[in-house]
């Protein structure tokens, strides 16, 4: 990590995934007030969870986004904007539900789109989050 607090200087968190050091990327990036999550799918250990499933696939995928915003001290109120890619526009609905489930509250700008694939074939969603440290003011 580097830098402190929220002064303006960059903080770099690694969750220790697979692809983090071999392709040269964050897990997330805090800057000033604002946290960056990358994009995070359903490997969990290792492995593809809820193979086939893109309302799990999705759940599992927020999990490590939001776990990744918690090492800053945040959690889903703090949550400003997702950032849903999807392989097929039949999961819409599943992948919207799973959101609503976490975000339903919160309700941050959000964003899916359908792409051709994702790096392994058998996933079906990949998300991003940006959440805001700062505090709102009433």
């Amino acid at each position: 990590m580097t830098g402190s607090g929220n002064s303006g200087k960059i903080e770099r968190y690694s969750s220790g995934g697979p692809w983090e050091a071999a392709f040269g990327y964050s897990r997330a990036v805090a800057v000033g007030e604002y946290v960056h999550v990358s994009g995070c799918t359903a490997i969990v250990e290792g492995n593809l969870a809820h193979e086939g499933d893109p309302h799990h696939q999705t759940l599992a995928a927020f999990r490590i986004a939001l776990d990744a915003i918690a090492h800053f001290g945040l959690g889903p109120a703090d949550v400003v904007r997702t950032r849903m890619f999807i392989t097929h526009s039949r999961d819409s609905d599943d992948v919207g539900r799973a959101h609503g489930e976490l975000f339903g509250d919160t309700r941050p700008a959000a964003t899916m789109v359908v792409v051709a694939s994702l790096i392994d074939s058998r996933m079906l969603v990949e998300v991003e989050v940006d959440a805001y440290r700062g505090r709102a003011e009433s």
